[in-house]
């Protein structure tokens, strides 16, 4: 066997190995019902805060310990407990993408990402479009 052949046969199984890595980091969106019953495995919940209920966070006693409650959009509601520090502004939010495993009746996040409240909600002309005038 030529060294080139053996070298391309090398970086097709590296190639293979990486893809497969990845597959493990790519889940599709869950409910909070779907996430319960596979209870244990990496799921993203798209889900906007229960305000109902209060966020317990205390930066002074524990700073990497925050506990809230979370609803879907089908109304399926669950505790949430993410070990980090609180987001700035997470309040304001108007959706989280939550990352992490059902673990019991809680959901253990890893990691939190924030769909920030839309710059045109208060100005519904901004969405309008504006002439444009171009000098040479």
């Amino acid at each position: 066997m030529k060294k080139t052949h053996l070298i391309l046969l090398v970086l097709i199984a590296a190639a293979i190995v990486v893809l497969i890595s990845y597959t493990g980091d790519l889940s599709s969106y869950e409910t909070v019902a779907s996430a319960k019953q596979k209870e244990g495995k990496y799921v993203n919940l798209i889900v906007k805060m229960d305000k109902s209920v209060p966020v317990q966070y205390d930066p002074v006693k524990d700073p990497n310990l925050l506990k809230f409650n979370v609803e879907d959009s089908l109304g399926g509601k669950i505790a949430v407990v993410y070990r980090n520090a609180m987001p700035t502004d997470m309040e304001k939010s108007e959706r989280l993408v939550l990352k992490g495993r059902v673990q019991g009746d809680a959901f253990e996040c890893s990691s939190i990402v924030m769909k920030c409240p839309s710059k045109y909600k208060d100005n519904p002309d901004a969405m309008k479009e504006q002439p444009v005038t171009i000098t040479n």
